[in-house]
């Protein structure tokens, strides 16, 4: 049985909703079974970026905190699980979703992932109401693919190698069977010009060729492994994107938020920790 994707106002997804709809990040995945070189998870309140969060929360936390800011703010119609690690290598993710679409069932439920277990998650995804997902894929070939990741671990077994093979395979078969299954799926390509600009149009192909629907390239912030390399300019940025938008539609709105957001993208503390608008200090950390 398939779910419905119909489109629903997601901030992430559609531009109109990019400036209307709330969505709260439940930061409640701190493991990750991947290296991306450019990645950094850190626990603060002060960086506006994917793998900082103020704390971890525990699901049951996870439903308290949805039930008060619902309750208090009626744009939040999204609720997404985004890390700070990656969400399908936390069981706590699943416990959370669960209970969160048992009692609501309306709001769009969306995650984030690398993509390395969703083939043998997408089920699981289904059940616990999941309609949006997003994943990152930075290449789809290897030579240039390699650049971004030095390992990956898969059934206990650390992959140095052959990372990227292990991983590129994995995620493009989780979109297809994500896809089938009636997911919308949006990809996010990370652009490091030094490495992947001219191959971002193959990415695009690749992708709809799965059943991707959307992509959104965003621009490298230089942090770990990559901190020597720039950030993308404007131009080349919105050069990557009109190439790759003659291939599949581009979202171009995206504020690269924490795993702990709250709020509407699209205004002013829009990417804001949940944390800092409830002035908690969760019980949970990892």
């Amino acid at each position: 049985m398939s779910i419905d994707s119909s489109p629903r106002g997601h901030p992430c997804f559609d531009k109109q909703a990019h400036f209307s709809v709330g969505r709260l990040h439940l930061p409640i995945a701190p493991r990750c079974n991947i290296q991306c070189n450019y990645c950094t998870r850190a626990l603060n309140r002060d960086e506006e970026r994917p793998g900082v969060s103020a704390a971890v929360l525990s699901p049951r936390e996870a439903l308290e905190i949805t039930r008060k800011i619902t309750s208090e703010d009626n744009t939040i119609k999204v609720i997404g699980i985004a890390g700070p690690g990656d969400p399908l290598a936390n069981e706590e993710t699943f416990e959370a979703l669960s209970l969160v679409h048992r009692e609501f069932p309306r709001l769009t439920k969306c995650l984030a992932t690398n993509g390395l277990l969703l083939p043998q998650r997408v089920d699981d995804l289904v059940r616990v109401g999941v309609t949006n997902l997003t994943v990152t894929i930075n290449a789809v070939d290897k030579e240039v693919g390699k650049s971004f990741y030095p390992w990956v671990k898969l059934n206990g077994k650390v992959h140095r190698e052959d990372a990227f093979d292990v991983l590129s395979s994995r995620q493009l078969l989780g979109i297809r069977r994500a896809a089938r299954r009636g997911m919308r799926v949006k990809v996010n390509t990370v652009l490091v010009p030094e490495l992947n600009s001219d191959h971002l149009p193959q990415v695009a192909r690749a992708i709809k060729g799965q059943g991707a629907s959307i992509m959104n390239i965003i621009p490298l912030i230089p942090l770990g492994r990559m901190s020597h390399l720039k950030a993308p300019t404007c131009s080349e940025l919105k050069q990557a994107r009109e190439r790759c938008e003659a291939i599949i539609e581009v979202f171009r709105l995206c504020k690269q938020c924490r795993a702990d957001a709250v709020g509407i993208p699209g205004r002013e503390g829009g990417n804001s920790s949940l944390f800092g608008r409830l002035d908690l200090t969760p019980s949970y950390h990892y």
